[in-house]
């Protein structure tokens, strides 16, 4: 059943996993700072699409697959760290072409896809599917709750990693500091992938 208090529960549980550091955020800083908040909008838009999705065929029974088959959530890991250690390498150099025409931000459907190998995905995902869907509800009653209030939640809070990002664009117009703010993203993209490879 759908209460206020599971709503609040759910709400704080979100914001929680949406705000603190992981894959997403660490690449929406670095899309903001490089392309500004603007370009980065597509990419914010299918994070949370690419949740909802995840969540709702989570809460269908995917997460099954888990238990059936443990080493898909290993192979997604890998999928993720690999991943991530592109992105780092690709951060490298990437603050001197700011002013030039070249790279893009991911596009919307691409930031959805990624949520796939997000191992931070599945753990929100396979949470509220076993601890945050309501019980004695209509099924797509309660996938429309979780998957609404996760989108409610998320896009806001992501956001403001993206705005923090295109807000220190200012600040690496010197030479040095560019290469500082782009060694910086991409070890903390290589730790990210490194503390999800080995969690």
């Amino acid at each position: 059943m759908i209460t206020f208090a599971l709503f609040t529960a759910l709400s704080t549980f979100y914001f929680t996993m949406f705000f603190t550091p992981g894959p997403n955020n660490a690449m929406l800083t670095a899309s903001g700072m490089k392309f500004g908040f603007v370009r980065t909008l597509p990419h914010l838009i299918g994070i949370p699409l690419g949740h909802i999705l995840q969540i709702g065929l989570t809460c269908f029974g995917l997460a099954n697959l888990f238990l059936i088959y443990p080493q898909v959530q290993f192979y997604m890991k890998i999928l993720c760290f690999i991943y991530l250690i592109y992105l780092g390498w690709k951060m490298i150099g990437s603050f001197s072409l700011i002013q030039k025409d070249s790279g893009r931000p991911l596009k919307f459907y691409e930031a959805s896809l990624f949520q796939f190998i997000n191992p931070k995905a599945w753990s929100i995902a396979v949470t509220v599917a076993s601890g945050f869907f309501p019980t004695k509800e209509n099924v797509i009653i309660g996938v429309a709750f979780v998957t609404i209030t996760a989108a409610v939640i998320c896009f806001p809070t992501i956001s403001l990693w993206a705005l923090f990002g295109s807000g220190l664009r200012r600040f690496i117009s010197n030479i040095k500091i560019k290469k500082i703010v782009e060694y910086f993203l991409a070890i903390l993209l290589v730790l990210t992938g490194l503390f999800i490879l080995l969690k």
